[in-house]
């Protein structure tokens, strides 16, 4: 029987428990794939969903974008009004991890970049985000992955031992980040390979 190394468990979202990713929602709404990449690049840009994240109000971000690009207003709102499109669903093989981990007793947490306010439109769609011992979500933080205030805001609210909390995210500069605080992180590139990462810490 390998030792326990780990107390707790802490789960990025996107990426690891939700398949999430604006392609979902905008192949429909622009089916040219060369103009899609172009609005999803250009206009709705990974920074500017980056300030989303960091709470930036939705009316707020979308108003100021299509003023900025009136041409695209209606796919600019989509953005906002078809968010849970966005999600394809639940990563069933780590949701199986994630509740084996519950079952046994080991407290769980979230830790994810994702606004306040689709963060209760995705645990009202997606039963297997209610139930972890606590969550940090970087829009109520107004502070995002891989600023390191956030991974002490998860330590210090939760009173974590770093050393003995084992974290899992897709983006490598977040796991970076994580282990800057002393977190025992890993790159999650899929759910047989956590069983055997968290296997190896005992659990």
């Amino acid at each position: 029987m390998t030792e326990r190394m780990t107390d707790v468990v802490v789960f990025d979202i996107g990426g690891v428990l939700l398949d999430w990713s604006p392609t979902y929602l905008y192949a429909d709404l622009i089916p040219d794939e060369e103009e899609r990449t172009h609005f999803l690049t250009n206009v709705t840009t990974p920074a500017w969903n980056h300030t989303l994240d960091e709470g930036r109000p939705w009316a707020e971000a979308v108003a100021e974008l299509k003023s900025l690009h009136p041409e695209h207003a209606e796919w600019i709102e989509a953005y906002d009004t078809g968010w849970l499109k966005m999600v394809k669903g639940v990563f069933e093989d780590t949701a199986a991890v994630l509740k084996e981990l519950q079952a046994a007793g080991v407290p769980t947490y979230a830790l994810t970049n994702f606004s306040a306010d689709k963060w209760e439109v995705a645990k009202d769609a997606f039963g297997v985000l209610r139930h972890f011992d606590g969550e940090i979500v970087s829009g109520a933080e107004q502070i995002a992955k891989p600023d390191e205030k956030i991974y002490r805001i998860l330590i210090e609210r939760f009173d974590l031992d770093p050393a003995r909390t084992f974290y899992t995210d897709d983006m490598a500069y977040n796991v970076d980040g994580a282990r800057a605080v002393g977190l025992d992180a890993e790159l999650f590139t899929g759910a047989t390979t956590l069983r055997t990462q968290l296997a190896a810490r005992g659990l």
